[in-house]
C-alpha cells in the first residue's frame, strides 16, 4: 500500500487533534512558503507562539467547495478552500472570537458562532486556481451569500476579509 505525503500529513494532524496538548509539536512544520499564521488561544503549535501553515498543509485538511456570488465578483464564483471550523479544530483553538488580519494590517473580529454555524469558507482557490494577492488571496473568508441571502449585509460583508495572513484566537 502506498501512502501519499498528504495522507501522512492529514494523519499527523488528526493525531494532534486526538492527542491534544499533551503531544506538543504534533503539527507538522511547513515545507513551503507560510501563508497563514494562527496565534492566541491554541493548543497545537509548530512555531514559537503560533501554528504556521503553507498551502499544502491547509489543503490537506480537506478541500471544500462553495459556489456563491459575492459583492465583489461578477455572478457566482466557484471557491475552494478549507473549513475554518476544521482549521481551528486542527490547532485546538478555544475562544469566542477570531481576529483576522490582512496583509495590509486591516483587522476584523469574527465571532466563533459565525464559524460554527454560518458555513464560511477560507478560500485558497478561485475557479480552481490558487488565489493570488491581486485576486484577494492567498486567503479570503467567503460567506455563502447565494445560499444564505440574509447574510448579505454590511456586517457580514465587513467580516469577509481577504488577503488574510494571520488569525488570532481570543
Amino acid at each position: 500500500m502506498r501512502v501519499s505525503r498528504r495522507g501522512v500529513l492529514a494523519g499527523l494532524m488528526l493525531l494532534g487533534l486526538v492527542a491534544g496538548p499533551a503531544m506538543a509539536g504534533a503539527l507538522p512544520v511547513p515545507k513551503g512558503k507560510v501563508i497563514l499564521r494562527i496565534e492566541g488561544n491554541i493548543a497545537q503549535r509548530n512555531a514559537p507562539d503560533a501554528a504556521e501553515f503553507d498551502a499544502e498543509m491547509l489543503e490537506s485538511l480537506g478541500l471544500v467547495e462553495l459556489v456563491t456570488r459575492t459583492p465583489w465578483t461578477e455572478g457566482e464564483v466557484r471557491f475552494s478552500g478549507v473549513s475554518p471550523k476544521a482549521l481551528l479544530a486542527a490547532v485546538g483553538a478555544a475562544g469566542s472570537t477570531v481576529d483576522a488580519v490582512a496583509l495590509n494590517d486591516y483587522r476584523v473580529e469574527i465571532p466563533m458562532r459565525d464559524i460554527d454555524t454560518l458555513g464560511p469558507l477560507l478560500a485558497t482557490r478561485i475557479d480552481g486556481r490558487p488565489m493570488r494577492v491581486r485576486d484577494k488571496g492567498p486567503l479570503w473568508l467567503v460567506y455563502p451569500w447565494s445560499q444564505r441571502p440574509e447574510l448579505d449585509t454590511i456586517e457580514y460583508q465587513s467580516r469577509s476579509i481577504w488577503q488574510i495572513k494571520t488569525l488570532v484566537v481570543r
